[in-house]
């Protein structure tokens, strides 16, 4: 059976069924979905900025019919200094899809750093969002016993559930996950059963009553940039957790070890049927696919690796890849990964799931330009240390990490920063001159990937001096915030 055959089973069989928030199933989604128009994005100051400027949500203006095309055309200031804005996620989803009473109007916008939880509303003017709701950190530590809320997924229940990377005093002795009301947004309780020690993603699959969660590292550590005494040290994590969806209790652990340090974005394919997905590793520099078994449990095989580089000049003699994010196109036809150190972006065919072919490739900054203080001297995959690119004039500096791929899978959006700390250990001139927006088109055919040489969003251009951008949000939902039940 072809990838999307499954999808568009679906489809027949639930398109049109409901009027709530989101689409009945991806292939609707693809199909019926309208081009992106504005995005939302967080906004985060330099480190040496925090005290005396705050973090903001920005406003994108992408359609290129508008006049203001290219454009920030708002900017929702942050009432505090130094939250680290970070993911965000919605109020209500494609799981809500069935529920008329839903709508997908509230922006849930936690910080990394501050603990405390925005709640923004994006449905009284889409283009001007506004405070709906702050839940303090106090609330959030004495409530739960959790930080650093890191990612944001509205539930069929009606609820949101935000994952929390560590405890409330920063460190990798607890973790687990929120539950707001979904409409006073109130925190209700904890919702794992079960202990784990770091968290980060997560993604849910109800049909077979399975989450699957990620670690990154202990906050305390990651807060201060990135050693690798804290990796040896256990400060960062190599497993997924299993937890049954119905009881809220870890079931299996599936250790990935050094192939799989730091596992960050997780994806199931977006068929709800499904029972497979891939997690991205950072330091591993590796995509695992989990699956269920036969047997009915869990397990996982390593399916990519992207080699490391022999170099002179940096502050090891390998550099990694360095994995951050990853999505998977509706159809489920394509992966997508950032390699944030080396560069690039590449696109993987995974009709054959246990097979990844990479179709398509894109350097876009990184570690090892032509011109700078890196030298490669071993490259099993390059013959030429890849030139430094220019889009409007502007030298890209940094290196893509977030990315956000259309709904009808034409158009990958790309920001390069990864966390304020890191950025400056390893990009400091993004600090100085502000990230970047990209456009890459995407040849849905055959595989391929693009630059849009005319488009680009210069956050180093910003009124209230240089910014970066991190996670990118459509207001109808888009491949990383919708789950279908």
């Amino acid at each position: 059976m072809a990838a999307s055959d499954g999808l568009k089973t679906l489809a027949k069989t639930t398109s049109g069924c409901c009027k709530g928030p989101g689409y009945a199933s991806p292939a609707d989604a693809m199909k019926n979905g309208p081009r992106e128009k504005i995005v939302y994005l967080p906004c985060i100051v330099p480190p040496h900025l925090k005290k005396k400027k705050p973090d903001y949500l920005a406003t994108v203006d992408i359609d290129p019919d508008s006049p203001t095309f290219c454009k920030v055309i708002h900017r929702l200031m942050m009432p505090y200094m130094g939250d680290e804005l970070h993911h965000s996620g919605w109020n209500a989803c494609s799981s809500c899809h069935d529920d008329p009473s839903r709508s997908r109007n509230r922006l849930i916008l936690p910080a990394l750093n501050s603990d405390r939880i925005y709640i923004v509303d994006v449905g009284t003017d889409p283009r001007e969002p506004r405070f709906h709701k702050i839940v303090e950190p106090v609330d959030v530590h004495r409530l739960t016993g959790l930080g650093a809320p890191h990612t944001t997924h509205c539930l069929a229940s009606g609820e949101v559930m935000i994952s929390c990377i560590g405890d409330s005093e920063g460190n990798n002795t607890k973790s687990g996950f929120i539950v707001l009301d979904g409409k006073d947004f109130s925190i209700k309780e904890n919702w794992e059963k079960s202990h784990i020690n770091i968290g980060y993603d997560y993604w849910y699959q109800p049909r077979h009553d399975v989450m699957i969660s990620t670690e990154w590292g202990a906050p305390r550590a990651w807060r201060n940039g990135f050693k690798l005494q804290d990796v040896a040290e256990g400060l960062y994590g190599n497993s997924l957790h299993v937890w049954q969806w119905s009881t809220h209790k870890k079931i299996q652990t599936l250790d990935l070890g050094s192939e799989g340090a730091i596992p960050l974005e997780i994806r199931f394919l977006h068929d709800p049927d499904a029972t497979t997905g891939y997690v991205g590793c950072a330091l591993g520099s590796s995509v695992f696919r989990f699956f269920k078994t036969p047997n009915g449990d869990w397990d996982k095989e390593k399916v990519i690796q992207v080699p490391p580089k022999n170099v002179e000049g940096w502050i090891l003699p390998q550099m990694p890849g360095l994995i951050t994010d990853i999505l998977i196109s509706l159809d489920d036809r394509f992966l997508y990964f950032s390699n944030w150190l080396h560069g690039d972006i590449r696109q993987y065919d995974i009709t054959n799931r246990s097979q990844p072919k990479l179709v398509g490739q894109v350097f876009l900054g990184g570690s090892i330009l032509a011109d700078g203080p890196v030298k490669v001297t071993k490259d099993v995959e390059l013959k030429s240390q890849p030139e430094p690119v220019y889009v409007k004039g502007k030298r890209l500096e940094g290196s893509p990490q977030m990315i956000q791929l259309s709904l009808d899978g034409k158009r990958l959006y790309v920001s390069n920063s990864l966390f304020s700390a890191w950025d400056q250990q390893f990009y400091p001139e993004i600090s100085k001159c502000g990230g970047w927006m990209l456009q890459v088109d995407v040849d849905t055919k055959k595989g391929g990937l693009t630059l849009n040489e005319n488009f680009l969003i210069d956050f180093g251009e910003e009124p209230f001096g240089p910014v970066v951008g991190h996670e990118i949000r459509y207001p109808g939902g888009d491949c990383t915030s919708d789950i279908w039940i």
